[in-house]
């Protein structure tokens, strides 16, 4: 921070030269003569009467920049840092004394001499005080300023100067080695600006000690912003630009934003409640002034993001993640920016949140248009996952991701307020079973967005050509929706009672599948097969289960199973209701005939057969039209076709 926001422009008083300066150190010292010396030990003298008001006019006329060459290139509080608070004494004194003056004699000559040396005294501070400022950039830097743990003075007097004070470097030179030098200088620059400050401020020149401070500290700020990376830009500029134009200066503000609550204003924030600690609404203003343009061209750029007619999907999360990073942030902006006088701030902060959560809104909105308006088909002919499906999880999966962040959003009352069709009362949970942590807000909005897929699954399974592919389409499209939950952060929106619910779906969905897919075939075989069947009977029973199986098999094997453990059951279930009673059937065969010869001529398969078949299903590793043509020449190769 220091280095890329804080290069002094000009070369920084050697400050730490201030606690060996002494009165021999210079010739100047001694013109000091000791009569001056006499009067001006005086000050530190409580008694109003002894107080000289010539020992005053003396050091002050000595730092006239209008009177002397040499005050007019020195600086008095880098040249001896003993005078300069001897100085910053006398004029708080002589204020005093004109009040005094004021209600005893308001026409008396030493009234007008105090007023004089005062307004002399005020410009003199006022150059020391722009020089500490503009030569001290590189030390008055947020990162040495904000290492301070809380906004307290060095000396939280300094102004009255009393005896049991120690001066500011008897302080920095107490604490030794524990901190570093510029944080040592960094204090000093700080003390020294607090103790001008309280003078000029209690006399009467609140005006111009502020209107310099903030004339230097602003431009401070504002060159640290736009070095940060943050410009000002237009909601036009921003609607011009590219996304990923737009997606890297999203990542840019983050770091900003980041350095410059905890580094910069905060910093700000502390040097300026240092300064002008002792007055209240002069911190106050000073910061807000300071601040304020900075602030809000930082904190309005999410708003303008947020505002941006280019919307492609992944917009969601850039802007979900300044949401968080702001709300990371917000409590330490609502410390530093904590006053009336910054309320333009907060209101920004405020309405930059509020416009992320309409932006939110209204990007889920058209996430759910998208859903309703798809209109592809594909892989549909094969039973298989969905593209819809998987984009439309794969987005849900990563908004998931956001779930402490959504969890605030839906939280909101603008999200409250928001209506839509109700759930029906069986598909979410019922009251008692609630099982999850998310708003229900929140939960029931990703429900209702998985509904709202469920019931355009629905509809294109309506356009498949066979009931069993259209349950075996619901069956891969729901059991990929149901995994990907349990496998994201979508498990702790939706429950697991939800998820319980939607797996019972997918085993219900299967159970249809092979009714319908293989009913036939389960039925062509006699339940308890008995050697009492005529060899007629017997016969057509196999002729029947051949011409079946090979028909189910033929179309079944061009559909496709993603899941390998739904594969699995899938087939275990056709096997358990074929299998166990083909091999009673055909085993009862070879008893009766003595011959497996004479049954060639109408068993086409035996029942191991059967279970090589049945395991070949749903081949995912081969095309439909592969897997199809290869099963299909493999079943209808009759006994007799492979004996030729």
């Amino acid at each position: 921070m220091r280095g890329i926001c804080f290069n002094p422009k000009t070369p920084s008083f050697s400050i730490a030269h201030n606690s060996n300066s002494s009165s021999s150190s210079t010739p100047h010292r001694l013109s000091f003569s000791d009569s001056i010396n006499e009067n001006v030990n005086n000050i530190n003298n409580n008694d109003e009467n002894s107080f000289s008001i010539e020992s005053v006019e003396a050091l002050i006329q000595k730092w006239n920049p209008d009177t002397s060459a040499y005050a007019k290139v020195t600086s008095l509080f880098y040249e001896d840092k003993t005078e300069a608070m001897q100085y910053i004494k006398c004029v708080n004194k002589l204020h005093k004394l004109m009040h005094s003056l004021l209600i005893q004699n308001p026409s008396s000559e030493k009234l007008i001499l105090s007023q004089n040396l005062v307004q002399i005294a005020m410009k003199r501070l006022k150059k020391e005080f722009y020089q500490i400022l503009s030569m001290n950039r590189a030390h008055l830097d947020p990162e040495s300023i904000s290492v301070k743990s809380s906004r307290t003075s060095v000396c939280s007097s300094i102004s009255d100067f009393d005896d049991d004070c120690a001066t500011a470097e008897d302080e920095i030179r107490a604490a030794g080695d524990s901190i570093s030098e510029v944080e040592r200088l960094s204090s000093i620059a700080m003390a020294d600006l607090k103790v001008i400050a309280d003078c000029m401020v209690s006399c009467g020149y609140k005006k111009e000690c502020v209107s310099v401070y903030n004339m230097i500290r602003k431009s401070i700020i504002d060159e640290a912003v736009f070095k940060l990376g943050v410009e000002k830009v237009s909601s036009t500029r921003v609607n011009k630009m590219d996304w990923e134009v737009i997606e890297l200066k999203i990542q840019s503000w983050m770091e900003a934003v980041k350095i410059s609550v905890r580094t910069l204003f905060n910093g700000e924030r502390i040097l300026c409640d240092h300064v002008f600690g002792a007055f209240e609404s002069s911190k106050e203003s000073c910061f807000a002034e300071i601040s304020r343009d900075g602030a809000v061209l930082l904190f309005r750029f999410p708003e303008l993001v947020a505002k941006a007619k280019k919307s492609p999907p992944e917009k969601i999360f850039r802007v979900l993640d300044m949401y968080s990073v702001i709300c990371k942030l917000l409590p330490e902006i609502e410390t530093i920016f904590s006053s009336d006088s910054s309320y333009v701030v907060r209101s920004q902060v405020n309405a930059s949140l509020q416009r992320i959560v309409e932006c939110v809104q209204t990007m889920l909105s058209e996430f759910e248009s998208t859903i309703q308006k798809d209109s592809s088909k594909s892989p549909v002919n094969s039973g298989g996952v969905h593209s819809l499906t998987i984009q439309a999880m794969n987005y849900l999966s990563i908004l998931a991701d956001y779930n402490n962040v959504l969890s605030d959003m839906f939280s909101r009352e603008e999200f409250l307020q928001k209506k839509r069709s109700p759930l029906p009362d069986s598909y979410l949970y019922s009251p008692e079973s609630v099982d999850t942590s998310a708003p229900p807000a929140l939960t029931e909005h990703i429900a209702w967005l998985i509904l709202v897929l469920l019931c355009k699954l629905d509809v294109k399974a309506k356009h498949c050509k066979d009931v069993s592919l259209s349950y075996l389409f619901l069956a891969n499209n729901l059991r990929y929706i149901v995994t990907r939950i349990r496998r994201s952060n979508l498990q702790f929106i939706l429950g697991e009672d939800w998820l319980m619910k939607h797996e019972e779906k997918v085993k219900r969905f299967v159970t249809n599948y092979v009714r319908f897919a293989w009913g036939e075939v389960i039925s062509s075989l006699p339940e308890n097969p008995s050697p009492e069947i005529s060899p007629a009977e017997v016969i057509m029973v196999f002729e029947d289960f051949n011409f079946k199986f090979e028909k189910a098999y033929r179309k079944q094997n061009a559909f496709v199973v993603a899941d390998r453990e739904m594969r699995d059951e899938i087939k275990g279930s056709i096997a358990k209701n074929i299998v166990g009673r083909y091999r009673e059937l055909y085993n009862m065969q070879v008893v009766t005939v003595e011959s497996v010869r004479e049954m060639t001529e109408y068993v086409a398969f035996t029942p191991e057969d059967v279970e090589n078949y049945l395991s070949n299903l749903f081949f995912i590793g081969r095309s439909s039209s592969d897997v199809s043509t290869t099963s299909s020449s493999s079943v209808t190769s009759s006994p007799h076709q492979r004996k030729n």
